[in-house]
């Protein structure tokens, strides 16, 4: 292949990096959680034919596809009737049926893939046939982007795709997402994964190709006007581009031609630019990964330009995203699209966390921290690598599949539907578990001090050559809150170890077995500055801790974490499961729980048994659980500096009972309760902080009449009996003067107790599937209380003496009493009824003589559709994702099909009774 190359000077970045990433070669992962993932994902590299990624491409260009079958879902061959028309000659969607019009986008990923695990590998033989495979792949995309010119029909002879121009024409008149896919999303994937193979493991052939095709897109979008372009990327998911603006800087870099810099501008979405750099917000409503996979490219631009507006712009971004808009495990978005600012309870629905938006939102993670040295990125990358990245592939083995996610979510009840052949986030999935060793470690600049940052704690080995530097890593981190490295390095080096932001602990390092003296801050670096010699031993201990954390804009909502680990509760309820966890929490706010490790990698606490989102099992799960504590309590009496100790008040009661004051934990008018209130904050810095808190929330609700003098006292005793924190002198005298300063402020009694009781319980998925009844009760001090009841927004109404009764819905019960002194307290309880299964209707459409598309769609308007299953002649129960194609025989073939709603109704089996073959 011959190549038309400007001669221009090399480019320079015009930014100063802080930290360089190392090669993938120069660190190797040992046995760990990561290396699970990476050796399945291997696996599928080294047996998956290269023939079948070609396929789409051989078959539009007209080239033997060697009877190879295309990967399947996106990924197949596109109509019968589908011609290879070029920019010009497509005669609309009406007269010319189109299938499958992001084919070619998986193609890109595996020759990723293969590069990454080619240059990752340690073991020559495994690198040399991924090698071949790179090689082979690489040559078949390059006689099809020569076969395409040779047919004349295309706009420049750099075109490569696996579908004809038409798609690029049609979006320039902006057409939509559905007569149109993302023409330039696939071409994207195809010049990064060309790319790859040039960088990783040197094929100039790769580069050649991805240079031609840089042309030919510069040739399309030069031409246009700026508002046309501005209008065409903001078009929903058609004017999806991945990220084109980051591969043509890094053209730019490679070939040195600064056209492709102007070429990389030509995708810049100014609105959404100028917004970012003034600090507006205008997510909301955005598609998620069309538009983080644009930041890598605006960072580039930075770079090479020298605009300030571009990093600014990304950081920016980065503000609103992280963590306003993140879930605990890293992923954001809802059904693809990002929520309002500050939205994470908010914007829990049915389809969280795509998982090519935390695939590009690591990336941009390391590239602002190459540009920063900032450990919040790095804070980042850990929790969404560990738990989204890691929990996102299946614990299986397959030869033709990447058995990864495509959302990740994290509703009450979720399942990770794997497999995902030839989606978006199958797509990036191939990459994400063969890399997993780009970001443990970083180094110095050329130029700057020699230094090294550990950025994770993984199992692993560091060999940088051109400093003489060694480091074995030995940890069984996150299971473990320790870390042993061994440094082979002589002369000054800076080891900078982060603190992740989860510790609480404290962190703890030694050299050679002497502890050193470090300033070791949450979210920040501790130095280990020194003159090494070879053999020398870091030792790193932050105990793991298991922590509540709440959602920020709802504290009732909360995750339980253990070190960098979220754990996700296994239940087959599709309804919040309660956690009454405030009497372990210790002073700092993390818990001191009965947590044991149980048989297949789980942990048992009470009753929930618990997984690391980490697993890459096909459980049913919780992220998220509902807080749930009955009364006021703390953790259990005594000191925790001494258990066994009397307590402040001179009961030596059981250190390890709780001490539970007996009183309810009663709610606000807005619904915070009084442990919601007192641990707003997180946890306290010493004993006395915490007392004054109680003291001071004590006195709020006794103010709102909720709780009475009495009450008062029991929840100041109960704290001062409590093990939170160490146990000081004169606590006895504080409860006795707090209780008299109750005492005056309070009125005789409380608010009363009102209490919603349901008749039966709900079944084992949290709904019912008949209509519940709640009945009412109330009682005062003195007197009889007015008692009203309310569901959702309706007006207040009388209790009623019969039950309430309750049909389909998910229904927000409010009962409240008032005493004759109009003290008034509430409860709430969530019901959700479901009584009748979803529906599913199915159109068939034909495809040629011998061919049929089914489309089965359900409705359940109540709790939801949890899945579709369907089954064939000679074919199991699947659960249905996309459309899928069947092949017509000689005689009637029926197909059956049910549905499955989230409450656990399940619709009769129905059935479509295919025609025999014309």
């Amino acid at each position: 292949m011959t190549t038309t190359r400007t001669t221009t000077p090399a480019i320079t970045a015009t930014a100063e990096a802080v930290a360089e990433p190392f090669p993938l070669a120069a660190v190797e992962l040992t046995s760990g959680i990561f290396t699970r993932a990476r050796d399945q994902m291997l696996h599928l590299a080294r047996t998956y034919p290269v023939d079948r990624l070609l396929a789409v491409f051989r078959a539009n260009a007209g080239l033997d596809t060697r009877g190879a079958l295309p990967p399947g879902g996106w990924e197949d061959f596109g109509h019968a009737d589908e011609e290879p028309w070029g920019p010009d000659d497509y005669p609309g969607r009406e007269a010319a049926p189109t299938a499958n019009l992001l084919r070619g986008h998986y193609a890109g990923h595996f020759l990723s893939m293969l590069a990454m695990a080619c240059a990752g590998t340690g073991d020559a033989a495994l690198r040399g046939e991924l090698k071949a495979k790179v090689d082979d792949l690489v040559e078949g995309l390059r006689e099809v982007q020569e076969a395409l010119a040779a047919s004349g029909r295309y706009s420049h002879p750099g075109f490569l795709a696996a579908y004809g121009e038409w798609q690029f024409s049609r979006l320039e008149r902006e057409a939509l997402y559905g007569e149109i896919w993302a023409p330039y999303y696939t071409c994207h994937k195809i010049m990064a994964g060309l790319l790859d193979a040039h960088r990783h493991t040197g094929s100039q052939d790769a580069l050649e190709i991805a240079e031609r095709m840089g042309r030919w897109v510069h040739g399309r979008l030069s031409v246009l006007p700026a508002r046309q372009r501005r209008d065409i990327w903001a078009l929903y998911i058609a004017g999806e581009a991945g990220g084109m603006n980051e591969v043509l800087c890094e053209l730019a870099v490679r070939t040195g031609d600064t056209t492709f810099v102007e070429t990389a501008r030509l995708f810049d979405l100014d609105p959404l630019l100028d917004a970012a750099a003034d600090g507006r917000d205008v997510l909301d409503g955005m598609h998620a990964n069309q538009h983080a996979a644009t930041l890598l490219g605006y960072l580039a631009l930075g770079d090479l330009t020298g605009e300030a507006r571009y990093r600014d712009a990304v950081v920016s971004l980065w503000d609103m995203l992280v963590p306003g808009r993140t879930f605990a495990h890293g992923g954001s978005g809802e059904n693809e699209l990002w929520g309002p600012a500050g939205a994470v309870a908010r914007d829990i629905g049915n389809r969280n966390a795509e998982t090519c938006v935390a695939y590009n939102m690591l990336k941009l993670a390391r590239a602002l921290f190459e540009r920063t040295g900032d450990a919040r990125y790095a804070d980042y990358y850990e929790r969404a690598v560990t738990n989204q990245v890691l929990g996102s592939r299946h614990d299986v083995t397959s030869d033709d599949s990447p058995e990864v996610t495509y959302m990740f979510p994290v509703h009450p009840g979720a399942l990770r539907e794997y497999d995902n052949v030839g989606t978006c986030c199958g797509g990036t999935g191939l990459e994400n578990h063969v890399k997993y060793q780009d970001s443990v470690y970083f180094r110095s600049v050329p130029g700057a001090d020699r230094t090294l940052w550990v950025n994770l704690y993984v199992a692993s080995a560091l060999h940088w050559a051109e400093q003489d530097v060694h480091v074995v890593q030995e940890t069984s981190y996150p299971l473990a809150g320790t870390s042993r490295l061994r440094v082979d390095a002589t002369g000054d080096l800076d080891l900078r170890l982060r603190v992740p932001g989860w510790v609480t602990g404290g962190f703890t390092v030694t050299v050679d077995g002497s502890p050193e003296v470090v300033d070791a801050v949450p979210g920040q670096y501790v130095s280990i500055r020194r003159d090494w010699a070879p053999g020398t031993v870091v030792e790193i201990g932050m105990p793991l801790t298991l922590r509540e954390v709440p959602a920020p804009d709802d504290t009732s909502l909360v995750t339980l974490e253990l070190g960098p680990t979220v754990l996700l509760a296994r239940s087959a309820a599709t309804t919040w499961l309660p956690l009454a966890a405030a009497t372990w929490r210790r002073l700092d706010g993390t818990l001191d729980a009965p947590l044991t490790r149980a048989d297949g990698g789980t942990w048992r606490l009470g009753d929930l048994e618990l997984e690391p989102a980490w697993s890459g099992s096909d459980a049913r799960y919780h992220m998220y659980l509902r807080r749930a504590d009955a009364h006021i309590g703390f953790a259990g009496a005594g000191s925790e500096a001494d258990p066994g100790a009397e307590s402040a008040t001179g009961s030596g009661t059981d250190p390890g009972a709780a001490a539970d004051s007996g009183v309810p934990n009663v709610a606000r008018q807005d619904g915070s309760t009084f442990l919601d209130v007192l641990w707003s904050d997180g946890g306290f810095a010493s004993r006395a902080e915490f007392l004054q808190a109680v003291l001071r929330t004590t006195g709020e609700f006794v103010g709102l009449g909720l709780l009475s003098a009495a009450e008062a006292e029991a929840v100041l005793g109960a704290a001062v009996r409590s093990r939170v924190g160490r146990a000081a002198d004169g606590e006895a005298a504080f409860l006795a003067e707090a209780v008299a300063a109750l005492r005056a402020d309070a009125r005789a009694g409380s608010a009363p107790r009102v209490e919603l009781v349901a008749a039966a319980a709900p079944s084992v998925t949290g709904w019912y599937h008949h209509p519940a009844e709640l009945t009412v009760t109330a009682r005062a001090d003195a007197g009889e209380p007015t008692v009203e009841v309310r569901v959702g927004d309706e007006p207040w109404a009388p209790a009623p003496a019969e039950p309430l009764v309750l049909g389909d819905g998910v229904h927000t019960v409010t009962a409240r009493a008032v005493d004759q002194d109009g003290r008034e307290r509430h409860v709430v309880r969530e019901v959700s009824v479901d009584t009748t299964p979803p529906r599913t209707s199915a159109t068939a459409r034909r495809l040629g003589a011998r061919g049929v598309e089914i489309n089965l769609t359900a409705t359940d308007d109540v709790s939801g559709v949890d899945s579709i299953r369907w089954k064939g002649p000679d074919t199991f129960w699947a659960t249905f994702r996309e459309p899928f194609t069947r092949a017509l025989a000689d005689r009637p073939q029926v197909i059956e099909f049910a549905a499955t709603d989230r409450a656990g109704n399940e619709e009769p089996v129905q059935t479509l009774v295919l025609p025999p073959a014309d």
